[in-house]
């Protein structure tokens, strides 16, 4: 694999729930590295990984992270772990603001996953 300098006009990118975004920046059988962006009013659906740590940074807007089902708020600049087994969902209760953040996986989280809803 060639290393070139990575963002969302030349990464991977697809699409989950209603509208939103996301772009692999980093993707490996040992590590993912997504962007994405949520618009106003969207969430994702309560789940855990088995084996998966997380981290998700706020790069603009504020989440409203559910961790366990206590809301916690996370501004622009900060960010959260979310380790395994831990039910979680991140929402964006903006009205008008687009939510971005990034989230890194260890290992990839996507064949982790476990829907509680």
């Amino acid at each position: 694999m060639s290393q070139s300098v990575r963002n969302k006009s030349n990464a991977e990118h697809y699409t989950w729930g209603k509208q939103c975004d996301a772009w692999y920046l980093l993707k490996s059988a040992a590590l993912t590295v997504i962007q994405e962006r949520m618009p106003p009013g969207s969430e994702e659906t309560t789940h855990k990984h088995e084996k998966s740590r997380q981290f998700f940074f706020v790069l603009a807007g504020e989440a409203t992270m559910l961790l366990d089902n206590v809301a916690l708020r996370v501004p622009a600049g900060q960010g959260i772990e979310v380790a395994p087994q831990i039910a979680h969902k991140i929402k964006n209760v903006s009205t008008d603001q687009d939510l971005e953040f990034l989230v890194i996986s260890q290992p990839p989280s996507h064949d982790d996953r476990i829907d509680l809803q």
